[in-house]
């Protein structure tokens, strides 16, 4: 038997391929192998056979001493890259990469940072790409695994998915994924317990007023929750936004749970005597809930203007509670011309029959006839403003199809259009609200007048049934307007465009003879409301104002019964020939409108010259008006948490959803872009 021994194959050409730094090609006989320089292995080495196959040996081969195998997979990607376009060709080489161990701690959230350096090989004239070792971290990679889960809203059991532990051994066989002891679970509760000391001590830290807003959630299991959200301006004046508590509620709780709860969220992340205001997403509940937290906060310190700035109520709730007054008192309405949609699309025979008697009638419109989700108020609108075109052809129908017993009158067609133009006032106004991504309180006064001056208008409608209407939207919108309009006419005020001209200009047409009498206790409130101010900075503590306390207070209950002498006498002192921040700044024109106008930019650049105005204005301008989001804006339903993260304990779950908003919002997050990829939890869609 012949024996022929393998020699190592005479390169015909050179070996462009990142693979052969981890083969040598030898032959045997006629054939040629590329054999593992780590296992050993013999693959096929022929020039005919490519490097694919080498490639996912590279990737299986387990004797491999930490080769980072994406690098090498994206090796190829770059040198295709580079030989298409000359201009992109560099001599990136990736560094190796190493750990101390003493800081992974403190560097759990940082992203991994690779390092790029140049090198040239001397028997290579063109540029290549050196692959260097890495070591690989189990730790680290665990706690990414679990900081992903968070930011993206990911269910945990996706660690026990057979196509993410494929995916996971592919990519890196040394990451050993087991989570049968709940370490993924773990490690989540690690990096919130993390980013929530992080929170506490920013908030510690942080100088002014916060405003909290607190939001009811619901479950497909009929569970409650509540979440509380810290509304803020820091010192660089930027609004912030910081989940502080998903709390579990009974669902037999009562608003004395409720106050309790929230109670002890203040103390706990002790900003009871940070506290400026609280935004309820209802307009008449909650009653005894915020008198019994007000009664609590009362004991140690004093309310702005008595607390009339503090009860705020969600002006987006307020829509949505209009909205549903309008579907209940237009059920049968709304209902008949839903059927009579769904009867014309129910076969396309009709749907042709349909559009043919349309165009008899004149009617040339392109937009087409959509049934609406009646849990979705915006599609009912969608489905009146189509139907309302096509009212000629819905008319005639009746006269060619007798099973069509659905056909609207006259009258009933003149209600739907004015119902239409409510909704499409009531939509057009909900999506300016959430529109804006980070609104501050003076954005709001305008549209809530252009609403309030509508809703009368409305009630002076000769029919009858659209007056009686009009009037139960407008009583859902009193009951607002009485507990906010001050708070959103100071926030006005403070907004250099507008000062006090806005005010006058809405009143006009609001109150008519009575409006100056109106006027005038809109600007006393704004005097009194800066005098306590004042008198905040002017206390023995020079910087109670900053440190987030309200007025000057004391236990002692001869010292209450004279602060009105306090008042008195700081207002009596002042200086005849000194004029306050206020008065300079009210007497001053206003600063011209324009689109690309930023209110905080504006009173961060004077801050030097209305010092104490200044303070004012980031406490009033950081109440949260609106507290609920277009997923929810549009919907008659209101928050659900979805399954998922409802079949969590409630340490995971208030983990995993206040984990989520504080990661989103981290720098590095941004600079890598997740920001805006992440998905938010599902929300459903269930009944308050």
């Amino acid at each position: 038997m012949e024996i022929i021994n393998e020699v190592p194959a005479k390169k015909t050409k050179r070996l462009t391929s990142i693979v052969w730094n981890h083969f040598e090609r030898v032959r045997k006989a006629d054939a040629q192998y590329a054999v593992c320089i780590h296992c050993k292995k013999k693959l096929s080495g022929s020039s005919n056979s490519g490097t694919t196959h080498l490639r996912n040996h590279l990737v299986r081969c387990l004797k491999r001493s930490n080769f980072d195998v994406s690098q090498i997979l994206s090796a190829k990607r770059k040198r295709n890259e580079t030989s298409q376009s000359p201009l992109r060709q560099s001599n990136l080489a990736v560094a190796a990469i190493s750990y101390d161990d003493g800081r992974i701690k403190d560097e759990i959230l940082n992203p991994l940072p690779l390092k790029y350096e140049q090198e040239q090989k001397k028997e290579e004239a063109i540029q290549t790409i050196n692959l260097g070792s890495v070591k690989f971290d189990q730790e680290r990679s665990r706690l990414d695994l679990a900081r992903m889960i968070m930011l993206h809203g990911y269910p945990l059991a996706m660690v026990n998915h057979v196509g993410f532990k494929i995916f996971v051994k592919n990519l890196q066989p040394l990451f050993e994924v087991n989570n049968n002891d709940g370490a993924i679970e773990m490690d989540c509760l690690t990096i919130y317990n993390k980013e929530k000391h992080k929170l506490y001590e920013t908030i510690r830290h942080f100088h002014g007023r916060i405003s909290l807003a607190v939001d009811m959630w619901g479950s497909s299991e009929s569970a409650g929750y509540v979440c509380l959200t810290a509304n803020y301006i820091d010192d660089d004046w930027r609004l912030q936004k910081k989940m502080l508590n998903f709390i579990s509620l009974d669902p037999s709780h009562t608003d004395d749970v409720l106050s309790e709860v929230v109670i002890k969220s203040l103390t706990d992340w002790a900003i009871d005597h940070k506290l400026f205001s609280m935004t309820f997403d209802d307009c008449s509940a909650h009653e005894i809930m915020v008198f019994r937290i007000k009664d609590w906060l009362s004991q140690t310190r004093p309310f702005f203007k008595d607390g009339e700035l503090f009860d705020v109520r969600c002006v987006t709730h307020l829509l949505k509670s209009i909205v549903q007054e309008v579907m209940e008192a237009c059920h049968d309405l709304i209902h008949k011309i839903r059927e009579s949609v769904r009867h014309v699309k129910s076969t396309q025979t009709l749907l042709g029959k349909f559009n043919e008697i349309a165009q008899q009638a004149g009617i040339s419109s392109v937009r087409r006839l959509v049934l609406d989700c009646p849990m979705q108020w915006k599609s009912t609108y969608l489905m009146l403003e189509s139907a309302i075109e096509y009212r000629g052809a819905f008319s005639l129908l009746q006269e060619h199809d007798s099973s069509y017993t659905k056909a609207l009158s006259e009258i009933e067609w003149e209600w739907a259009s004015s119902i239409a133009g409510f909704l499409k006032f009531l939509l057009d106004f909900t999506t300016i609200v959430v529109g804006n991504k980070y609104p501050t309180a003076n954005i709001f006064f305008s549209e809530i007048c252009d609403m309030h001056i509508q809703l009368i208008e409305w009630c002076r409608s000769p029919d009858d049934f659209l007056s009686s209407v009009a009037l139960k939207m407008k009583d859902r919108f009193d009951t607002y307007w009485s507990k906010c309009s001050m708070a959103l006419a100071i926030a006005a005020i403070l907004d250099p465009r507008f000062k006090m001209k806005l005010v006058e200009y809405y009143y006009g047409q609001i109150y008519g003879s009575t409006a100056p009498d109106r006027i005038k206790e809109v600007a006393a409130g704004l005097r009194e409301l800066f005098t306590e101010y004042l008198m905040a900075s002017s206390s023995p503590d020079q910087d109670s104002v900053l440190s987030g306390s309200s007025l000057p207070s004391t236990s002692s209950a001869a010292r209450d019964k004279l602060k009105g002498f306090d008042k008195f006498l700081y207002e009596t002192s002042q200086s005849q020939c000194m004029s306050s921040d206020l008065e300079k700044y009210l007497e001053e024109p206003v600063f011209p409108r324009n689109c690309d106008f930023s209110i905080l930019n504006w009173w961060k650049v004077h801050t030097p010259r209305y010092p104490i105005l200044s303070v004012m204005a980031r406490d009033i301008l950081a109440i949260p008006v609106s507290t609920l989001g277009p997923e929810v804006a549009f919907s008659n339903r209101g928050r659900t948490l979805d399954q998922e993260h409802s079949s969590l304990t409630p340490d995971t779950r208030e983990a995993l959803v206040c984990g989520q908003d504080w990661l989103r919002t981290e720098p590095e997050a941004v600079s890598l872009a997740l920001i805006n990829a992440h998905a938010p939890l599902q929300i459903s869609t269930e009944t308050n």
